[in-house]
């Protein structure tokens, strides 16, 4: 017997998951035009709002997450010179071609709920180094670490899908989540570096956990 064609609700319900995942690209265009106005605090907002919909919606089109964690991120980076002019073309080949050959694996995502190397969070990374404000050379380092962290198989903790110590996971990501959330929005504040550099502690917690994890095979 074959299966009955989906009834209106069911369709209209499924178009709706497609425009939310899409609307993740009007997003990085908008946190792209926030870079050029020199607006960091409306681009990072914007780029929050991307990571929100990846949580919400799961698996996100590869192509929508490579422009919105990756193409975005990095143009953010070169707009607010954060990095050493002579580096920015060789960093920038480095992030795109290192995640574009992350997003491309198979085995991006491990059966037991893993991502294999850097997940390419670079928005992420982008929100700490113009918020912390560290020299361009150590700038420049973080993101050569990270991009070929791309290539080392460690495997790091999905945060919402990791079986292990999940609950603590989720209840310290919703923390960190806050806290950042608090620093986008008072941008340039005298308080808005603390919270920044108190909300490490997370991104310390998920590394850790994640090298934990891996040594010992666990999921």
């Amino acid at each position: 017997m074959s299966a009955s064609a989906p009834g209106p609700a069911r369709q209209l319900a499924a178009w709706g998951v497609h425009l939310l995942t899409a609307s993740s690209v009007p997003a990085g265009i908008l946190a792209l035009r926030a870079t050029v106005n020199g607006d960091a605090s409306t681009a990072f907002l914007w780029m929050a709002y991307t990571i929100a919909i990846d949580a919400i919606d799961g698996t996100l089109a590869r192509a929508v997450d490579y422009f919105t964690y990756v193409v975005v991120p990095v143009f953010f980076l070169l707009q607010m010179r954060l990095l050493p002019p002579t580096l920015e073309l060789p960093l920038t080949v480095l992030v795109t071609a290192a995640s574009g050959y992350g997003f491309s694996q198979t085995a991006a995502k491990t059966a037991d709920h893993f991502f294999t190397g850097f997940p390419s969070y670079w928005n992420i990374v982008a929100f700490y180094l113009y918020v912390l404000g560290w020299p361009l050379a150590l700038n420049a380092a973080v993101i050569a670490f990270f991009a070929v962290g791309v290539f080392v198989p460690l495997r790091y903790v999905y945060p919402s899908r990791t079986p292990t110590l999940r609950g603590l996971t989720v209840t310290l990501g919703i923390a960190w989540g806050v806290a950042v959330l608090w620093a986008l929005l008072h941008l340039g504040a005298p308080g808005a570096r603390t919270v920044t550099v108190a909300s490490l502690a997370y991104v310390v917690y998920y590394f850790a956990l994640s090298t934990a994890l891996h040594v010992h095979g666990r999921g």
